[in-house]
């Protein structure tokens, strides 16, 4: 694994967490929908047995222990490359990859929270993912 694709994993696991919270959010609003309306027509038919509303909830229950277990492994992530970025000569250098890679911002955000352009921001990119590369290498032997 070279340095974007390891420094990447923590942006790629928020997208994904992203991703499942917005599932659980439909997933909650299509379960809160029943009318109080068809409840009644269900209790007084007698033919309530929860069984849709049961396995909804289960949904979202599963949904939030696999949201809570990428949190996890997120939280873990992130301070793993916190570890390998703490490695890296330069503070400008270490803000940049913490800003991205850690705090998630747009590559225009980070250009603009350092002062630098963004072409700057990405030639100075370039040879940190070098620094980086040697880091991981270094680590591995």
């Amino acid at each position: 694994m070279n340095a974007k694709e390891y420094l990447s994993q923590a942006l790629w696991l928020d997208k994904k967490i992203n991703s499942k919270q917005e599932q659980l959010e439909t997933l909650w609003a299509m379960a809160t929908k029943m009318t109080t309306e068809y409840i009644q027509v269900k209790v007084a038919s007698g033919g309530v047995s929860g069984g849709h509303i049961e396995k909804t909830i289960a949904k979202i229950i599963d949904l939030r222990e696999s949201i809570n277990k990428d949190i996890d492994k997120f939280v873990d992530l992130k301070i793993e490359i916190l570890e390998t970025i703490k490695h890296v000569k330069d503070p400008i250098d270490q803000i940049i990859l913490e800003m991205r890679y850690i705090n998630c911002k747009s590559w225009d955000e980070v250009a603009e929270n350092i002062g630098y352009k963004r072409s700057t921001v990405f030639k100075t990119h370039g040879k940190i993912l070098k620094e980086v590369d040697a880091i991981l290498n270094g680590r591995l032997k």
